[in-house]
C-alpha cells in the first residue's frame, strides 16, 4: 500500500498496520463512538492575532434542546453546493448535509458517512466502506449510489478538479460499498474526502434534472442533523433538528435559525445583546471585535480556521493587466503591513509569496518579492509607456471586489487610493453577490477583482486553482479566471499529482512558486486571521476545525 506523504507518523506504520487502524476508527465509530481517522497534519498555527477571549469549557453533560440564533450574511445566493460552493452557502449547508469523513482538530479524519477507506497494495484502488441505516431527510435509504453518483456527477462540478481528474471510474459493488478506481496512485486523497467539496447529494432527486435549476438547490434534502424547513429570503433560514439522525442522541440542538443581516453595527448589537449567538468570519468591525472581546457574555474565536489568503486576480486578457509590467508595479504600490494594520485590525499578515506560513513545509524564500516601493511602480509605468497624461491619470482600471461585506470594500477602498498615488484611476465595481459571480467566473467581464480562499495542508488543489490547466473551469464559482497559462507550471503539477514521492512535491512546488510569483497572474495581499464572536452560551463550537464544514450536531446551547 503507498504511503500518504502527509504524516510521518502514520506513514511509519506497515501497511497492514495502516489499513488496520483505517478498519478500526470505521468499527469504532459504528458503536456510537468518535475515533479519528489516522490522516493529514493539522494546519500549522497562525502568527499570532489579538489574544482571543477563552470559551467557557463544555459541561460534562450536554444540555438537550434551544435554539441557536446565527447570523448570515452576505446571504447565500443558493443552498446547492455544486452551484455555487462559497463560504456562506457552506456554513448553512454543512449542517443539511454531511460528508464521508471531516477533518479533526488533530489533523486525522473522523468517519462520518463512511465508515474506512482502505487503499489497495497498487495504490490504484480506495474501498470506502458505508455506514448502515442512514436515511435522506426525506426517508429514503441512503447507499453507495448516491456516493457514486455524487462523485461522479456532482464533485467534477465544485473546485475539487484534483481529485476528479485521477479518478478512473467508482462503482458500487453492493448498497455499502465504493470503489474509486484512479488512473494513477494519489495516496494524498484521503485529504480530499473531507474537504467542504465531498458533499454527498441525493441521486434519487437529482438524477436526470437540471442540476442548476433543481429545487432541491434551495429547499436541500440532506443526511445531515438538521433538516432544511424554510428561507425567507433577506430575512432567515431555518433549519429543525433531525429526529432520525445516524449518531444516536445527536444533535442536540433544536434548531438553527440564520438571521440574514447585512449591517455590521446590527450584527454587533445582536451579539452583545444576546439576540443572537453566533457569527463567523469577522462579522463585526475591528473595532467593535475589541470591545466585544471584554465583554463576559461572549468569545472571540481565532483557532478554527484554515490558513487563507486574499489576493487579487488580474485579467490578463485586458490590454492593460496583460502586461507583466503594470501587475508588477501594482504590486509595488500596495503597502500590505498597511493593509493588514489599517482595513483588517491587525488579524492577519502581510504577504508578499503565493503559499501562506501556515504551510511552512511548502513556503518557497527565493522567489521574486514586490516590497511596498511607489517609485518603482511609477518607474515601471513609465518604461511600459503608460505615463501620466493630463490631470495625473495614467490609466483607469475597475476593480470589483468580492462582495462579502465591510471588510472587503474597505480593502478595496485601500487598493483604490494605493493605485491613485501612481496615477492609475482606479473605481471600485460595487456588485452584488450574484452578479459579481456570474460576471467574474462565467462572462469573465472584469478587469480586476479581488477574493480570498483557503488552504489545505496539501497545496495541490489551490495550485490547480489559480494557476494549472485545470483551474480552468468557466462557471465555476472560486475558479481560475486570470487566463493565465503555462505550460511548465502544468508539467510541474502534473508530476507532483501522484503524491508517491514527498521530497519531489515540495520541489515542484517550490518551482510552480517561483515561476508564478514572477508571471504575476495572482498578487497576494495578505494572510487572514478570520474570527467568530460566540456567546458563552454556545459549547462545542470548536469540537471541529473550519466552522464553514462543522455540522454542528455536538453543539449545544446552556442554559445560562
Amino acid at each position: 500500500m503507498q504511503r500518504t506523504g502527509i504524516n510521518p507518523v502514520f506513514d511509519s506504520l506497515s501497511d497492514p498496520a495502516r489499513r488496520r487502524l483505517l478498519r478500526l476508527a470505521g468499527a469504532a465509530l459504528a458503536g456510537g463512538a468518535l475515533p479519528r481517522l489516522a490522516h493529514g497534519t493539522a494546519a500549522a498555527p497562525a502568527p499570532a492575532a489579538p489574544a482571543p477571549a477563552k470559551a467557557a469549557p463544555s459541561a460534562a453533560t450536554p444540555e438537550r434542546g434551544g435554539t441557536l440564533v446565527a447570523l448570515a450574511f452576505p446571504e447565500p445566493s443558493t443552498l446547492a453546493f455544486h452551484v455555487n460552493g462559497s463560504n456562506p452557502n457552506l456554513l448553512v449547508t454543512s449542517k443539511i448535509y454531511d460528508r464521508l469523513f471531516v477533518n479533526g482538530n488533530d489533523g486525522k479524519l473522523v468517519p462520518r458517512l463512511a465508515l474506512s477507506a482502505e487503499e489497495s497494495k497498487d495504490g490504484l484502488a480506495w474501498t470506502i466502506r458505508l455506514r448502515r441505516g442512514v436515511t435522506w431527510h426525506d426517508g429514503h435509504p441512503f447507499g453507495a449510489d448516491d456516493v457514486k453518483y455524487s462523485i461522479e456527477t456532482m464533485w467534477p462540478r465544485s473546485m475539487n478538479s484534483s481529485f476528479t481528474a485521477v479518478i478512473e471510474r467508482v462503482t458500487a459493488p453492493d448498497p455499502l460499498t465504493v470503489v474509486v478506481r484512479l488512473k494513477e496512485p494519489w495516496p494524498v486523497l484521503v485529504n480530499y474526502l473531507g474537504s467542504n467539496s465531498g458533499v454527498i447529494m441525493p441521486r434519487h432527486l437529482y438524477e436526470g434534472t437540471d442540476l442548476v435549476t433543481n429545487p432541491c438547490n434551495n429547499r436541500p434534502v440532506g443526511t445531515g442533523p438538521f433538516v432544511f424547513k424554510e428561507w425567507q429570503r433577506g430575512s432567515h433560514i431555518v433549519l429543525e433538528r433531525n429526529p432520525n439522525y445516524y449518531l444516536p442522541g445527536l444533535p442536540h440542538l433544536d434548531r438553527i435559525v440564520w438571521k440574514v443581516v447585512n449591517d455590521s453595527a446590527s450584527r454587533a448589537a445582536m451579539l452583545e445583546t444576546g439576540a443572537a449567538h453566533y457569527a463567523a468570519r469577522n462579522p463585526v468591525t475591528f473595532s467593535d471585535a475589541a470591545r466585544l472581546r471584554q465583554l463576559p457574555g461572549l468569545a472571540l474565536d481565532t483557532a478554527q480556521y484554515e490558513p487563507s489568503t486574499y489576493w487579487l486576480e488580474f485579467n490578463l486578457r485586458d490590454p492593460l493587466l496583460g502586461k507583466p509590467a503594470v501587475r508588477q508595479a501594482i504590486a509595488h504600490a500596495i503597502d500590505r503591513a498597511a493593509l493588514v494594520r489599517t482595513v483588517w485590525g491587525g488579524y492577519g499578515a502581510a504577504l508578499d509569496a503565493p503559499v501562506p506560513s501556515g504551510l511552512p513545509q511548502y513556503v518557497v524564500k527565493d522567489a521574486a518579492r514586490y516590497p511596498f516601493d511607489p517609485r518603482r511602480a511609477e518607474q515601471l509605468l513609465d518604461a511600459a509607456g503608460l505615463p501620466r497624461k493630463a490631470g495625473g491619470w495614467r490609466f483607469r482600471l475597475v476593480h470589483d471586489f468580492i462582495p462579502f461585506g465591510d471588510d472587503y470594500r474597505r480593502t478595496g477602498e485601500f487598493v483604490r487610493q494605493a493605485l491613485r498615488r501612481v496615477g492609475i484611476d482606479c473605481v471600485l465595481g460595487g456588485k452584488d453577490l450574484s452578479t459579481w459571480t456570474r460576471d467574474v467566473f462565467t462572462g469573465r467581464q472584469f478587469q480586476m477583482i479581488s477574493s480570498w480562499g483557503s488552504w489545505m495542508p496539501d497545496p495541490q488543489s489551490s495550485f490547480d486553482i489559480r494557476y494549472g490547466k485545470r483551474g480552468d473551469r468557466v462557471g465555476v464559482p472560486w475558479s481560475k479566471v486570470s487566463g493565465y497559462s503555462n505550460a511548465e507550471i502544468d508539467r510541474l503539477l502534473d508530476q507532483t499529482r501522484s503524491g508517491v514521492d514527498r521530497a519531489a512535491r515540495a520541489v515542484n512546488y517550490q518551482r510552480v512558486q517561483r515561476i508564478v510569483q514572477a508571471d504575476l497572474p495572482v498578487l497576494q495581499l495578505l494572510e487572514v486571521r478570520f474570527f467568530s464572536v460566540v456567546g458563552r452560551r454556545v459549547h462545542n463550537i470548536d469540537e471541529f476545525p473550519y466552522q464553514t464544514r462543522n455540522n454542528f450536531a455536538n453543539v449545544w446551547l446552556s442554559k445560562a
